[in-house]
């Protein structure tokens, strides 16, 4: 399944549904809705909660990166690599802020 978000501010951010829904369950919005929407009004909470959860994943991930210095895994780097949550959020971050700049909401699964 994928889901579009939307907004007159820039190009549309299609994902998996999986990481959709997890993205939206960070914006504070239910991710068991096929359909929703970020107002002007909510952009602003919904933009620091995104960045919160990108800079909370970034300092995971270092962490793990210093657990793993001892004896690196040549089987996961290049394609083979997991890609973060914060490499998936920033397409929708970018959305989110380009929406707040120009005052109109964000949708998805309409």
């Amino acid at each position: 399944m994928l889901i579009t978000f939307k907004s007159a501010a820039g190009a549309d951010v299609i994902m998996f549904g999986d990481i959709a829904k997890k993205l939206v369950a960070i914006l504070g919005k239910d991710p068991q809705d096929g359909k929703g929407i970020v107002t002007v009004e909510q952009l602003p909470d919904a933009i620091a909660r995104l960045r919160a959860a990108i800079e909370e994943d970034k300092a995971r991930r270092a962490g793990q990166a210093q657990d793993d210095d001892e004896e690196p895994d040549p089987e996961r780097r290049g394609m083979a690599a997991p890609v973060s949550l914060a490499q998936r959020a920033w397409p929708l971050l970018d959305l989110l802020e380009a929406s707040q700049k120009e005052g109109v909401p964000v949708v998805w699964g309409v």
